[in-house]
């Protein structure tokens, strides 16, 4: 890790993960989905210089055809999370069904003198069982802390199976992640048992107000469904899902409760897609098959989406220098992927951009990834951020919220090693004209999205948020589980934290140094693409800065830390429920 952080800290951090299926392989399954510069060639070229072409033209033919079979791998169809949620109005004790859940606090789990709960429900539900509630949790030494659960199997009575999960002291401020935890814990506990059936309920529900219900509700079946679900595209062998269905008892009921659990499904699907994207191996998910994936959302929602892919040729007439100076090294050729969104009907009275990082593997280039901790095995992730914008993009298409137009853009390309590629001291020019001296070539992202966000502003929006996985030195001050955030305004920031507090995600904002500017200065170009080690996230974001219109509000967000789970080595789908809740919060 050290080795890592050591490089990471100047340079892209490596925590990439790749796409899901193409456009023709990935349809099999579950539905779900060069050069850097322009030269002047001599019209009078010789008969060598047309022989030079077509052997090149050849090789590149020979390594597209290994390419598309390369390790006989192609994804298996899996199923995808079906889970009926349902809100009843009856006793715990009426329900009948494999699991009933309750949801506890450390308060909850508090017993008198005579070792009896005091909490209303616990001490009924304990009554029925014959005292056995109480005697397993103290047994067990269950005392509702967070991450705590623990299941009895009965007999004779509606529920086969009765678990206590803990929410700890009790949720404070944004409830969503204890929730959600709740969630998982009822699907891991499924999973465990086979449950076809679960009921889900709260030890103490009486001081919710009908709005927290919603968002309660809301968050276990979000852990619910993200819990259940398994990406084995790639295994030989996988599991059939068992859990069909889902209760909520005591968290009201209505078609204000089911618009918010179809609500909750939709942008669970965007999760799911873009956790398959980063899942997906790089020789599966390359610019194209990510392309294909783009395309895709916009045939199936076609009534709100178009999509336009540029070509190498295309982003050259855009003069997109700096992008095309990373895909310059690789066959797979790049992929500038447009994707706009609008209303079905009504005007539209604010224009937003999500634009996303879509490096589908990232070897460093010159400035290659070596030694421990580098994690290049996990360059696949380096396209989290377009997993991002295309994941938000699926929900969307589904919520279809009135009033805003968004622009998902993505400029996807491979960051590979050959005779083509850029090279350290190379100079680059980005389609605003500006120039940068490339003093590392593993610092990629930057270069791909500086030409991203200049093409975004062309779009005549109004707010413009980019995810990346970007830089180590991110991951160094913020961990694994907190994403930083940068931008000028006050205001986008505020509107982009409220988001991500109601999805429960985890955003820090960073400060940008101006003074730090001085490290990225060239004496033979606009800029450099790296500074020095100190205060790397930052450097980073300035440089995007030099390529955002000062008339458009601009926040960057570093996310190379909560893309990947290391601990349970898949992909996370963060930052899809905050772009969603961010782009619904801009709606009429």
């Amino acid at each position: 890790m050290a080795a890592f952080i050591r490089v990471a800290s100047t340079s892209s951090p490596t925590l990439l993960a790749s796409t899901s299926s193409s456009f023709s392989i990935f349809t099999k399954l579950r539905s779900i989905p060069h050069l850097g510069f322009s030269f002047s060639v001599n019209t009078a070229a010789t008969s060598g210089n047309r022989l030079l072409f077509c052997s090149r033209r050849g090789k590149r033919m020979a390594h597209t055809i290994t390419k598309a079979t390369l390790g006989l791998t192609h994804p298996v169809e899996i199923e995808s999370p079906k889970i009926s949620f349902a809100a009843k109005d009856i006793n715990l004790m009426e329900w009948k069904g494999d699991i009933l859940a309750i949801g506890v606090t450390e308060k909850d789990m508090i017993k008198d003198e005579n070792s009896k709960f005091q909490n209303a429900v616990l001490k009924m539900l304990d009554s029925q069982l014959n005292g056995l509630l109480s005697e397993v949790s103290t047994e067990e030494d269950f005392t509702g802390r967070a991450g705590q659960s623990t299941v009895l199997r009965l007999s004779g009575l509606g529920t086969k199976r009765v678990s206590l999960v803990g929410l700890g002291k009790g949720p404070t401020g944004s409830s969503t992640c204890a929730y959600r935890s709740l969630g998982e814990s009822v699907a891991s506990a499924a999973k465990a048992s086979q449950a076809n059936n679960v009921a889900v309920a709260l030890a103490s529900s009486e001081g919710l107000t009908p709005e927290l219900k919603l968002t309660t509700a809301s968050a276990i079946a979000t852990g619910a469904l993200l819990g259940t679900y398994e990406d084995n595209r790639f295994k030989s062998e996988s599991k059939k899902l068992a859990l069909k269905s889902v209760d909520f008892l005591g968290l009201g009921t209505g078609p204000e409760l089911e618009k918010k659990l179809k609500y909750t499904e939709d942008i669970c699907a965007g999760v799911i897609l873009g956790k398959e994207l980063v899942n997906a191996p790089p020789n599966v998910l390359t610019p194209e098959v990510l392309a294909n994936e783009a395309k895709k959302i916009a045939s199936t929602y076609s009534d709100v989406f178009t999509a336009s892919i540029l070509d190498t040729e295309q982003c050259k007439e855009l003069k997109m220098g700096s992008y095309l100076g990373v895909a310059a090294a690789s066959a797979n050729p790049p992929k500038f992927i447009h994707l706009c969104y609008k209303p079905p009907s009504g005007s539209v009275k604010t224009k937003l951009a999500l634009v996303g990082k879509g490096l589908t593997f990232d070897s460093g280039g010159y400035n290659i990834k070596t030694g421990p901790g580098c994690l290049i095995e996990l360059m696949k992730f380096d396209m989290g951020g377009s997993a991002a914008v295309l994941g938000a993009a699926k929900a969307l298409g589904q919520i279809k919220p009135a009033g805003v137009e968004v622009h998902f853009i993505v400029a996807a390309c491979e960051n590979m090693i050959s005779g083509t590629g850029m090279r350290p001291g190379d100079i680059l020019t980005a389609s605003n004209g500006k120039t940068i001296e490339v003093n590392n070539t593993d610092a990629e992202g930057r270069l791909t999205l500086a030409d991203a966000l200049v093409y975004a502003c062309n779009q005549g929006v109004d707010k413009i948020v980019d995810l990346a996985t970007l830089t180590g030195a991110c991951i160094v001050a913020l961990g694994p589980s907190i994403a930083g955030i940068f931008t000028p305004s006050d205001d986008l920031a505020k509107e982009v934290v409220a988001a991500s507090e109601v999805a429960g995600e985890k955003l820090w904002r960073l400060p940008m140094e101006e003074s730090y500017w001085e490290s990225m200065k060239s004496g033979v170009a606009d800029m450099v693409n790296t500074g020095g080690r100190q205060g790397g996230s930052i450097t980073a974001a300035l440089f995007l800065k030099q390529f955002v219109d000062e008339n458009v509000q601009w926040l960057h967000i570093d996310m190379a830390g909560p893309v990947w789970n290391d601990k349970k080595k898949t992909a996370t789908g963060f930052a899809i429920p905050t772009l969603v809740e961010w782009v619904v919060a801009n709606s009429s």
